[in-house]
């Protein structure tokens, strides 16, 4: 089964947290917080480390399919 989930990325912040939103849409944002700048893909491998311990699958099941380089960013899981 695969899930698509919204997520928005603080890099640099005072420590790693994620923050579940429901939105009025009824979808979900995801604000992940990470004490990491985003260089050379550093913030994008906490971020994924964090949603695998929050959604309980391993970090090779979640793969970033838009937004490496920004911080708006869709990423695909596989459960």
């Amino acid at each position: 089964m695969t899930e698509t989930i919204i997520v928005r990325v603080t890099p640099k912040a005072s420590r790693n947290a994620v923050k579940v939103e429901p939105q009025a849409d009824g979808t979900v944002l995801y604000r992940v917080y990470v004490t990491i700048a985003a260089e050379d893909g550093k913030a994008n491998k906490a971020v994924i480390e964090l949603l695998a311990d929050l959604l309980g699958v391993r970090k090779s099941a979640l793969t970033i399919r838009q937004g490496l380089t920004n911080r708006n960013k869709v990423v695909q899981v596989e459960r």
